[in-house]
């Protein structure tokens, strides 16, 4: 495997994965690794049937998003929704699509190279990029020696750091990026790592306004795709969870 594809924190955004997966680079991919929260925002059935779609390509991983959606399908999810959109997304799956969310696994290892969505050890522990080593060495303590590179997402911002000799990349998000506007993914090479960002059609809000039934899709809208938070406000937030 030459040439591996990371596409993480999806979030049901159709246009968005359609334009990446468009790019030259990903259609010539061996693999590519979809590393979790695939399928909760406004167009979740399109999203994973496009995705099953690349068959054998691709490898899964569950995302805390994901194992809420089948909670909340099923009935067994404890207190409030993380947001408005992800109990409205639960209800429009099929039932092969939550069989299919929930049998995926929290980590896969390729070669040298473990994907997980969070951390090796939790589908939603925050670590930033300027964490601090100590909590680094922390959260990587339990992955083989055998393992030089972690790939992740979850806090939806593209870095690349090292660790204890290890690398770190983190993929960013495809349909709910902080920082820049576009796409942002990963493409890994024997030559290195690369992030990559894709631009959205400028048709892409109305496309998804028109296509998805979520009843809130033009406050989502007005949120996610015709503005974006920054990665210093994203970073703030998310710093008090990132020193637990």
């Amino acid at each position: 495997m030459d040439r591996i594809v990371v596409l993480a924190d999806i979030h049901g955004v159709l246009p968005a994965l359609e334009a990446v997966l468009a790019e030259p680079d990903v259609a010539a991919a061996d693999v590519i690794v979809l590393a979790g929260d695939i399928a909760s925002g406004p167009q979740p059935v399109e999203t994973l049937d496009l995705l099953v779609g690349l068959g054998e390509r691709a490898v899964w991983v569950r995302g805390n998003a994901d194992r809420e959606l089948v909670e909340m399908a099923r009935g067994s999810f404890k207190g409030d929704p993380p947001d408005p959109v992800s109990p409205w997304a639960a209800s429009q799956l099929r039932d092969d699509q939550v069989e299919l969310l929930a049998a995926l696994p929290t980590t896969v290892t390729l070669g040298d190279t473990l994907f997980c969505h969070a951390t090796p050890r939790d589908d939603e522990e925050m670590v930033l990029v300027d964490s601090p080593i100590a909590r680094w060495a922390t959260v990587l303590g339990g992955v083989p020696e055998e393992v030089r590179t972690v790939v992740c997402g979850h806090t939806h911002m593209p870095f690349a750091r090292q660790v204890d000799r290890r690398l770190v990349v983190n993929a960013g998000s495809i349909g709910m990026p902080y920082g820049a506007p576009g796409a942002s993914w990963a493409l890994l090479t024997p030559a290195g790592v690369q992030l990559r960002r894709t631009a959205l059609p400028d048709t892409a809000a109305d496309q998804l306004a028109k296509d998805s039934s979520y009843p809130g899709i033009e406050e989502w809208l007005d949120a996610y795709l015709r503005s974006n938070y920054s990665d210093t406000e994203a970073l703030e937030a998310f710093r008090p969870r990132s020193e637990v």
